[in-house]
């Protein structure tokens, strides 16, 4: 397997508030992750660090995740965590008050694939050099998409894009969705909607099925794209392929 993952400030943003990483346990299960920061005085970078670190050090020190329960409940049980740090944070430092973060993350075994999200970071497979989108945004466009007030098209121009139902840290009770994926892909894709918003799928897709160049290329021809067309808000991506095509 190859794996890559960055991030970018972006062309208007004067600081990052995402945080990125893509992390191995003892038996050499995968977990990628990616959260989006929201909040003042910097709060939202300090939301993000905390979701990434928290699960990076738990995820490393395991020997296993178990079976597909276990790795659910897991995730379950350090995202609730996780939502009470942030929320403590906050109401100690009054600045922060309103500080969040979204969260993408996946965990890849040789028996199972499982993602999980809150917010408007977006996860995906890739197979067949087709991008494939398996999480379903928390954002206020997409509730309105369905409920057929919003096509398409007028979602790409609506004021507010960036208005989410659902953070860590909004709450004090936070329950990630869950998606069951077959395991028979060949790579994984998370991004922030700091690439989501720049490029559509189609466009990232051609970059990943270009073949001159590394995951590492891809990922940083990504970003450049994303910033060429405006750069309005931090980028990050994590990528897992388990076969260089």
């Amino acid at each position: 397997m190859k794996s890559f993952y960055i991030t970018d400030t972006g062309m208007m943003r004067d600081h990052n508030e995402d945080n990125v990483n893509i992390v191995k346990n003892g038996m050499g299960e995968h977990m990628l992750i990616v959260a989006d920061g929201m909040g003042g005085h910097r709060a939202g970078e300090v939301a993000s660090k905390i979701t990434v670190d928290h699960l990076s050090e738990r995820f490393k020190k395991l020997s296993s995740i178990g079976n597909k329960r276990d790795a659910v409940d897991w995730l379950k049980e350090n995202i609730l965590i996780i939502n009470s740090e942030i929320i403590k944070y906050a109401n100690k430092n009054r600045e922060a008050l309103g500080m969040g973060t979204t969260l993408v993350v996946a965990i890849l075994t040789d028996e199972f694939l499982i993602f999980g999200n809150i917010g408007d970071s977006s996860g995906y497979v890739i197979k067949n050099k087709k991008l494939h989108k398996v999480t379903k945004d928390h954002s206020l466009i997409n509730v309105l998409i369905e409920a057929g007030e919003l096509t398409e098209e007028e979602a790409v121009n609506y004021p507010k894009k960036n208005v989410l139902m659902k953070a860590l840290g909004a709450s004090e009770t936070i329950e990630p969705d869950e998606f069951d994926v077959e395991t028979s892909v060949d790579g994984i894709f998370l991004a922030s909607d700091g690439l989501t918003n720049m490029l559509n799928d189609k466009q990232i897709e051609a970059v990943l099925n270009e073949e001159d160049l590394s995951i590492e290329e891809k990922l940083k021809k990504l970003v450049r794209k994303s910033n060429s067309r405006g750069g309005t808000d931090n980028i990050s991506i994590a990528y897992l392929l388990k076969e260089e095509k």
